[in-house]
This record gives C-alpha cells, sequence and structure tokens, in this order.
C-alpha cells in the first residue's frame, strides 16, 4: 500500500510503525489465545492500526473474534507453509490500515470460517450480531465454486450481487485478493497468470471505482510483475538507480514549503513516490524520463478553501504548466475521488507534478468507501454483548456510499443469463473512467457513463418500456436518441402510444451502457423476422417515427398470407410491412422484397433502396394496393412527410396547428438547425385515411414561410 501521509492528528504515519512479520504472527496464533485481560500479540497489530484510526474503538469483539478464527482454523495451513490463521490476521490488517471500522475487521476476521471450518452462520449470528452475519454470508458466496469454464464470470456475478447489498463486502474481497496475490508465487506460473489476468480485468477496476488507491496500486504491481516480467524488471532497475540519490523533487518541496510558509497557509508538503505501473506508464507515454517523473509532490491542508489558496499561490510564485491542471475537487470523479492536480517549474527549471487535497480527501483518496465507515449505522442502543445491530436487516439495502456505475451494474447484470455476455459486458462497462450525472424532467437524475447517449439515459430511465422510444428533447430541443448526453444536460425521454414497435440494430451503435445493450440484444433475438428498416436523416436508427417506422398500419391490421394492412404481394405466404424509408400510401406504385426472416418490405417505386436491392440481385416481389381504384379501404397509415421553409418565430406553431386541423396526429417530429435562414422539419404522421395525405400537404404548404412538403425519402438498409 501507499506509505503517503494522512491526516496526522486522525492517523500516525505508517512508517512510523515497525514491519510486521507474517510469518511470526502464524507461530504466534498456534499458540492460542492468552489471558482475557489483553489481545493476543497476532490481533494486537490490528487493534494498533484500528486504534490508529478510531480511537474510541472497542476492541472487545475484535478480540473474540480472533479467538474463534484462530480456534477453527487451527490445524489448517496455506500452500506457503504459513497457518492458515495468517490469512484472515493479513486482510484484516490490511483492512485496518486503511481505516475500516469494527464490523468490517470482525467480519474479515472471520471470512474464511463458514466456507472452510464448522463454524455455521448462525454461530457467527448468535455470537457477532445480524450485520457481521450479513457481511460474512456476503464474502461466503464469492468463494470459488466450480462452474467450469465460467468459473470465474459467475465468482465475479456472485460478487456483483453481494457488493450491491454492502459494499464491504468488496471492501473485504479485494483486501482477500490483495494478500493472495502477495503470495501466490508458491503456485504453479500459469495458475499465477490466470489469476493475475482475472485481477487485472475486474478486479483492478472495481478497487478503482470503489476509490481504494492504496489497494488498487498494490495489485497494479503485483500483476505488472507476473504478466510483464520483462517490463516489470526494467522498471525495478529504473527505479532502483535513483533510489538513495539526491531527489531532484527535494528542492521543489522546500521551495513550496517556504512559498506557503510566508504566505500564512498552514500545509504538510511531501514526496509521494510514483508506484512501478505509474512509472512505466509516465515511461511509455514521454518515452524518456525526467528525473522527476519518478515522484509527485503531495500538499495536505485542512480545508477545501486551503486548497485553492495553495493552487493561486504556486501559480503566482512559479512558472504553472497549465495543460496539466486539472480541478478534481469542483468535480469529483466518479469514485468520490478529489484533488487539484497542476504542475510548476522548479527554480532549477524541473517540473513538478503536484497534488493539494484536504486530509479527508486523502483518506478518501487512499481508501475510497472503506474511509466512509459503516453506512448502516443508527442511533439506537447497542445490544446487550456490545455487538453492532443492524436498524432494520433486509435483503434490500439503500447504501448511500454505493456510486451509480454499481448500482447499473447491479440492474443488468440479472439479465445478462449468458455467462459470456456477462463477462465481456462486465469488462467493457469498467473500463468505463468516467460518469456523467444527466437531469430528468422530474429533477430526477441518472448516472450514466461518458459518452452514453439518449438511447442509454431512455433505458435508465424506462427499462424494457424504452422500445417504445422515438426522440428525445435534450435542454429543451427536440433531439434524437443518437445524441451524445453531456454532464448537466436535461434530458426527456418521447415514447410512442404504439408500444408494438420496438428497437433496431442501429441502436448497438449508440448504446453504451450493458443495461441498453443487452436489451436491445434481447429485443431483436426474440423478433427475428421484424425488419427494422432504413434510417431516417438524422435520425438514431429507431425502428419508429424519425427512423424508418414500424409497419405504416396499426399491428391489429398487419397479417400474414402475403397483406399488410391493404396491401398484396403475389408469392407464399410471409409477414408484409410497409417500408419506414418511403412510407408508400395509396396510390403510390410500390414493390416488394424479401428481406430477412423470409418477410417482404414493400417500397415506393422511387425509392432508392428498390435500386440499391436491385443492384445486389435481390428479386422483386409484385406489390399492389388491395383494390382495383387504387386506394383500397380507408385505412389509417403512417408516413413520413418533409417540410423545407424559411425561418420565422411560430413557424413550428403553426405547422403542427395545420397538421392537428387534418386530424393527424404527430408520432414524432425532428427539426434540424438552422441554415443560411432556411429550416428543415420531419414529421412522422398517423393519418386515419390515406386519402386525406394529398389534402394535409397542401395545407402544409400554404403555412406562410413553407415553401415545399414533400414524402420522405431516406437512405435505406438493404435488409
Amino acid at each position: 500500500m501507499s506509505a503517503e501521509a494522512a491526516d496526522p492528528a486522525a492517523v500516525p504515519r505508517r512508517r512510523s510503525r515497525p514491519r510486521i512479520d507474517l510469518r511470526r504472527l502464524g507461530r504466534v496464533a498456534l499458540l492460542g489465545p492468552v489471558s482475557r485481560d489483553r489481545l493476543p500479540d497476532a490481533i494486537g497489530h490490528v487493534a494498533d492500526a484500528h486504534r490508529a484510526h478510531h480511537p474510541d474503538a472497542d476492541l472487545g469483539i475484535l478480540h473474540r473474534a480472533y479467538v474463534l478464527a484462530e480456534s477453527s482454523h487451527r490445524g489448517q495451513m496455506r500452500k506457503s507453509g504459513e497457518p492458515y490463521i495468517t490469512h484472515p490476521l493479513a486482510v484484516t490488517l490490511i483492512l485496518a490500515e486503511l481505516g475500516a471500522e469494527t464490523t468490517t475487521l470482525t467480519a474479515s476476521l472471520l471470512h474464511d470460517t463458514v466456507e472452510d471450518t464448522e463454524v455455521t452462520l448462525d454461530q457467527v449470528r448468535e455470537q457477532f450480531g445480524e450485520e457481521v452475519c450479513y457481511l460474512v454470508d456476503g464474502v461466503t458466496k464469492l468463494e470459488k465454486v466450480d462452474y467450469g469454464a465460467a468459473a470465474e464470470p459467475e465468482t465475479f456475478r456472485k460478487m456483483l450481487v453481494a457488493t450491491g447489498n454492502d459494499v464491504r463486502v468488496m471492501s473485504i474481497k479485494l483486501a482477500d485478493r490483495l494478500h493472495n496475490m502477495r503470495t501466490l508465487t508458491v503456485m504453479r506460473p500459469e495458475k499465477q497468470a490466470r489469476i493475475a489476468k482475472v485481477t487485472r480485468d475486474v478486479l483492478i477496476p472495481l478497487a478503482e471505482r470503489l476509490g481504494v488507491q492504496a489497494l488498487k496500486t498494490e495489485l497494479e504491481d503485483l500483476v505488472f510483475a507476473i504478466l510483464n516480467p520483462e517490463g516489470y524488471e526494467d522498471t525495478r532497475a529504473l527505479i532502483a538507480a535513483v533510489t538513495g540519490v539526491s531527489d531532484p523533487l527535494a528542492p521543489i518541496a522546500g521551495s513550496v514549503r517556504a512559498t506557503l510558509r510566508d504566505a500564512g497557509i498552514n500545509a504538510e508538503v511531501l514526496i509521494r513516490p510514483r508506484h512501478f505501473v505509474s512509472v512505466h506508464r509516465v515511461r511509455r507515454k514521454r518515452g524518456e524520463l525526467r528525473p522527476t517523473d519518478f515522484g509527485r509532490l503531495l500538499v495536505l491542508v485542512a480545508e477545501d478553501a486551503d486548497c485553492y489558496a495553495v493552487l493561486g499561490e504556486l501559480h503566482t510564485c512559479f512558472t504553472p504548466v497549465i495543460s496539466e491542471f486539472k480541478d478534481f475537487i469542483a468535480a469529483p470523479k466518479f469514485n468520490l475521488y478529489q484533488s487539484l492536480h497542476t504542475a510548476v517549474v522548479g527554480p532549477e527549471g524541473a517540473v513538478a507534478e503536484v497534488l493539494i487535497r484536504t486530509h479527508r480527501m486523502h483518506k478518501v483518496a487512499e481508501a475510497g468507501v472503506v474511509a466512509l465507515g459503516n453506512p448502516y449505522a443508527h442511533d439506537g442502543p447497542p445490544a446487550h454483548d456490545g455487538t453492532v445491530q443492524p436498524a432494520e436487516p433486509s435483503d434490500e439495502r439503500a447504501d448511500p456510499t454505493r456510486p451509480g456505475w454499481l448500482s447499473r451494474l447491479l440492474d443488468w447484470q440479472e439479465s445478462a443469463t449468458d455467462p459470456d455476455t456477462f463477462w465481456t459486458t462486465l469488462r467493457a462497462d469498467l473500463a468505463q473512467d468516467r460518469e456523467i450525472t444527466v437531469f430528468r424532467t422530474d429533477g430526477r437524475t441518472l448516472g450514466l457513463p461518458a459518452g452514453a447517449s439518449c438511447v442509454d439515459a431512455a433505458y435508465a430511465q424506462h427499462g424494457e418500456r424504452a422500445h417504445a422510444c422515438i426522440g428525445a428533447r435534450v435542454n429543451g430541443r427536440l433531439a434524437t436518441l443518437s445524441t451524445q448526453l453531456g454532464d448537466g444536460d436535461t434530458v426527456q425521454l418521447l415514447l410512442a402510444q404504439d408500444t408494438a414497435s420496438g428497437p433496431s440494430p442501429q441502436w448497438l451503435d449508440h448504446a453504451r451502457t450493458p443495461a441498453a445493450r443487452i436489451a436491445i440484444t434481447g429485443w431483436l433475438s426474440a423478433h427475428p423476422d421484424d425488419d427494422p428498416g432504413p434510417e431516417a436523416p438524422g435520425s438514431d436508427g429507431r425502428t419508429g417515427p424519425a427512423g424508418d417506422g414500424p409497419p405504416s398500419t396499426a399491428p391489429a391490421r398487419t397479417r400474414s398470407g402475403g397483406r399488410a394492412a391493404n396491401v398484396v404481394v403475389d408469392g407464399p405466404h410471409s409477414p408484409t410491412r410497409l417500408a419506414g424509408c418511403c412510407t408508400p400510401v395509396p396510390p403510390d406504385e410500390v414493390i416488394g422484397f424479401v428481406v430477412r426472416g423470409g418477410a417482404v418490405t414493400v417500397h415506393r417505386q422511387e425509392c432508392s433502396a428498390v435500386a440499391r436491392m436491385r443492384e445486389t440481385g435481390r428479386a422483386p416481389v409484385a406489390a399492389r394496393w388491395r383494390d382495383e381504384d387504387g386506394w383500397g379501404d380507408t385505412a389509417a397509415c403512417r408516413v413520413t412527410l418533409v417540410a423545407e421553409s424559411f425561418g420565422r418565430p411560430r413557424l413550428l406553431a403553426d405547422l403542427t396547428e395545420a397538421i392537428a386541423t387534418a386530424d393527424a396526429a404527430i408520432v414524432s417530429a425532428t427539426v434540424e438547425p438552422p441554415s443560411e435562414q432556411r429550416v428543415r422539419h420531419t414529421y412522422t404522421l398517423q393519418l386515419p385515411d390515406a386519402a386525406g395525405l394529398p389534402a394535409l400537404m397542401r395545407a402544409m404548404r400554404e403555412v406562410a414561410g413553407v415553401y415545399d412538403v414533400s414524402r420522405a425519402q431516406h437512405p435505406a438498409a438493404t435488409g
């Protein structure tokens, strides 16, 4: 773990404590518990670390947990030859160093007892209370189970489920993996590589997202040594070459201290060494390392305002490197991280990177959610045995420390029944390194990964109802579902009344969240015969208005046997639908083409898709309107119209009024940004009678400023 300083008033620096020999602790553990009036030496180190963060903590429960763990694991040995009790002790010590509260440490001591010994959950509950039992049970469920090739995906699916109910479960699991990685050399090389890859792909990103940088950085170095031994040795040699020589950051640190002291700012200035992977990344980025690249300056102050005061002094008294400035205090990272980042040029021309944060920010930066304590603590009286009891034990817990990304993972993991899909999607989601917050019209918020689109927002807000989404308003303006959202945007999702339509494959091009991708893929798999058709200009690939549209008739009128609405096609019986790219209505000349699933899509003869389908060798299918007079029965239809106009006030209101007067319903509308005072409107409309289309187009042309109204001709897919 990092040896950085924390709040000196609350957390003594770890370097002030002697190095702990876990093998010696194992020998002490074999001697069993000592007298009741003091803790055994083996647990004493944990107690010292715990009291450093929590001076008033009651260590009695830790003593009892250690006694139970030591007696139940007695006689068990690790593959390294150490007594097994050294493992839960080491895991608990890691968490104690991070500042975990007493309940977490108690569960950590007992985390393997139910899985590997005769101790039962009922015994844990009886002796230590419901909360400790809940955590031990959660960690037990994460233990390796034989799932064959799907072992790791299933294990980490369980991890997410357990973590979603209590983030402390994940904290214990991360510390457990860290100690196992520290002692991994006793295993075969191929097993070391497999465990290291899983740690790299899932556990390190999870540690990053939970903000536990102290665990994340050490895990990165351990994985680096196993998976890239040559790179690790090169980096180790570089660090060894500068170890013991004069640190080029020392004079800059002295200058910074003097500057802040003269300004009356009480601050602690430390040199923070980079860990192995960090040095390796800087070397790959810059090609050649500068002498100051092996560390950074860390400035710790008391209050948020002091951070900006320090920044002002540094940028006034030193030459700043503006491109290196980042403000993670005003805009914290998704994992609770807050700090100011900058770089300044020192007296000798050396560039030093500087981190500025409060002691509290530093504690959270190192320990993440572990530093936030017990989110379920209540003000009620303690139990008769002094154990911690939850206010209202429940399987569904609302964890105030749980970040939005974790809530999303929990939402979609239940839908990803296939282990490979789960694993792939999990890794892709963890690769996202930034989160945005968008606002709904009701004032509530949605947490989404950076780069998310309106498609993602639709599924985050409406779940499977988002299949019927036809568009959105972003910051009050109409927008397509492919529109990428920014931090702080306000989004209103528009849902069609016709819920029979669904998404098109193009939606997957714009979906960034697992929930959206899994829902879309599931719908497409369940409707293999549906042809989403082409995409409207500026649309998002939606099989609905402003896109290519579902069949142009209402679902009740869609039939098999070669008919769709009032269209008849030649050939064998098959599902038939009207193309959304050209939205044919009587008396248009029409022609059909067989698409995937055997369905027939009917286009207008002049549709650009027809020429492309002929070029690809698609055989046309004769199609005609049902009645010989060309108009057939007076059936409802859906049509897309494009209105070209000059920009003026109230134009949109006048156009929509003309449409409403013609008894047409607006299913979706898109207004493109003005270009040279000209505006293009695209409307998808539902008409009660196809015969009313010419009159509707005339009424729209008569609106002042409108110089043309035409049927849409969209680029079409060939099915």
